[in-house]
């Protein structure tokens, strides 16, 4: 057995996987064989989560058995949905409040909490996007909008969140957007909820799991770095790139460029930065559009994207968001709301053939200590 550290496990191959596949030398992400761009324009969330849960697209039959299982879901417990009405009038974080929910549905959910992978993992699915859009109510001083089973995905939840049906375009976007997130390898929320779902313990502690990683700084909200960094460059009235060139002159690290994985653009930033420009056309509101590109096109003339720190998801997803309304502290909670279709996946997947994850570390201390009794200490 080699001795040999790998910090962070980088590099380190820990399982297999028929999920997704992430080449970061030539920036390309599939889900099951399926190219991501070709994912994000032809399909809808649904039907991604059918892909990654059963392992193939959905027939037009399949796919209404499937969005109506999950439909019949989104309904929250009162008791659930009151405690996320106390955190939100207490002030608590999205996130926190998000993985607190979701650790209390276990206890509601009656017939869904079967022990089953998918059947918990579909409750749960269904049931973030009522959680964030009656928290974020709740803050504004209004009442839950309740779920509408004919609506998407992606459109029911902005519908919950605004009282309003979202235009083609909003829900279009976000449901790409959606797709865009749903997995990608082993990343750190999607490994910490491995590792829970490899004790066999139910999804909802998997997923509870994966919520506290993505809430980290090193994980996500990165996005939302992104939005306060272009409000502090329309607050400082410079141009854009000038900003740029001063916050690098400062030692600034530009929020949203580089990934631990991808060493050209992410192919998830293509997708966004075409729909920001389909959410500014209709709009007719293109500042933020304005920004980001002037920023990506200095950065990418100062040599950043030929040392392999090119644009990454995050660097279009917050303008996007925003776009459609959206509070900046929700970002990484809508990041939770679909990536737990990959968290799903994966428990589903590692407990066919489950093997408990249990590393080693290095000892490090001495090798003997004296005991002193505590009379004497």
């Amino acid at each position: 057995m080699s001795n040999e550290l790998k910090r962070g496990l980088e590099g380190v191959l820990v399982a297999e996987s028929e999920l997704s596949h992430v080449d970061g030398e030539v920036g390309r992400l599939v889900y099951r064989g399926h190219d991501i761009e070709e994912l994000a324009r032809g399909a809808s969330y649904e039907e991604v989560l059918h892909l990654l849960w059963h392992g193939s697209l959905p027939t037009p039959a399949e796919l209404e058995e499937f969005g109506a299982e999950l439909a019949a879901e989104r309904a929250v417990d009162d008791e659930v949905l009151a405690t996320v009405r106390t955190l939100a009038n207490a002030g608590d974080r999205p996130m926190a409040a998000l993985r607190t929910a979701v650790s209390m549905l276990s206890a509601y959910d009656g017939e869904s909490g079967d022990g089953d992978v998918l059947t918990e993992g579909a409750a749960i699915t269904a049931k973030i996007p009522t959680i964030l859009a009656a928290f974020e109510r709740a803050r504004q001083g209004e009442d839950p909008v309740a779920p509408d089973p004919e609506l998407s995905h992606a459109g029911n939840f902005l519908y919950m969140l605004t009282g309003t049906e979202p235009d083609d375009v909003s829900e279009e976007t976000f449901d790409m957007a959606l797709t865009l997130h749903a997995d990608h390898g082993l990343n750190a929320s999607t490994f910490t909820a491995l590792v829970i779902g490899s004790t066999m313990a139910d999804v909802y502690s998997s997923v509870t799991g994966g919520i506290g990683a993505l809430s980290g700084s090193l994980h996500g909200g990165a996005n939302q770095d992104v939005m306060e960094m272009l409000r502090e460059v329309d607050d400082s009235g410079k141009d854009p790139a000038e900003w740029a060139a001063e916050a690098r002159d400062e030692g600034r690290r530009i929020p949203g460029f580089g990934h631990r994985v991808y060493k050209v653009k992410d192919p998830r930033a293509n997708i966004l930065e075409e729909k920001l420009r389909d959410l500014a056309d209709s709009s007719g509101d293109r500042k933020w559009l304005e920004y980001t590109t002037a920023i990506e096109s200095y950065l990418e003339e100062e040599g950043l994207v030929e040392k392999g720190i090119a644009p990454n998801v995050d660097f279009y997803s917050g303008s996007v968001y925003d776009a459609m309304g959206i509070p900046m502290d929700l970002y990484t909670p809508i990041f939770a709301m679909s990536r737990v279709g990959g968290w799903v996946a994966h428990v589903h997947e590692y407990q066919a053939d489950n093997r408990l994850i249990r590393p080693r570390a290095r000892y490090t201390g001495p090798e003997t200590a004296e005991f002193v009794p505590l009379e004497e200490r």
